[in-house]
């Protein structure tokens, strides 16, 4: 049997609670301490994709079309007879035309993402051109979209075709949340689409760099 004075003096003895508190509390800090660290990385992340498609939409912009079998010099073209010479085109009057991935896609697409027409992965940096797979290496064809959309600046009848509105965008891209994906499950979030818009100048000036 615990003597009386013996036991208060268990109850009143206060050697290891400072470690004892450290034990639980320090998983919760660890947590925090990584869900911080994994949101700066996803942030990252979010910054990569964004340049990647900010430059994928400036190249597209002075290259030939992504599209199969769109041609924007012809979709301004006058037909026989037409007397809309010098006429603007109004906004959506024609269009959109949109490609996602292969086969939609010509391998205009392939030098823009990949670096290189014929290729199907990334290439190495001074390997070709510069591509977007090399800001994200998580991007693909297939997580891509363009879509060339009359912006209401042609005319009928214009020298080089259509001034076009070029948008790209991003498909079916996850973050990558190491620790706080397998704990919670969120490796499942998408990346927002975050299209970039941009106006396209001369389709075929950069189509064979």
């Amino acid at each position: 049997m615990v003597r009386a004075p013996l036991f208060r003096s268990f109850v009143r003895e206060e050697s290891g609670v400072t470690l004892a508190e450290g034990l639980i509390a320090m998983p919760l800090v660890l947590l925090i301490f990584a869900a911080f660290v994994e949101f700066g990385y996803a942030a990252f992340q979010w910054n990569q994709t964004v340049k990647a498609l900010q430059f994928g939409a400036r190249r597209a912009a002075v290259s030939s079309s992504m599209v199969a079998g769109f041609d924007p010099a012809i979709v301004t073209a006058l037909a026989p007879g037409s007397t809309n010479g010098g006429v603007a085109i109004p906004v959506g009057a024609l269009g959109p035309w949109t490609c996602t991935g292969s086969p939609a896609c010509t391998t205009e697409l392939n030098r823009i993402v990949y670096g290189a027409p014929g290729v199907t992965s990334c290439q190495p940096i001074g390997t070709g051109s510069p591509a977007m797979c090399q800001l994200n290496p998580r991007i693909g064809i297939d997580n891509v979209r363009v879509t060339y959309m009359m912006s209401g600046l042609g005319y009928y009848g214009r020298p080089g075709g259509a001034v076009l509105t070029i948008r790209m965008e991003v498909l079916g891209i996850t973050f990558n949340l190491p620790l706080l994906g397998a704990l919670l499950g969120l490796n499942n979030v998408t990346v927002p689409a975050m299209p970039v818009t941009v106006t396209s100048e001369d389709l075929n000036t950069n189509s064979g760099s």
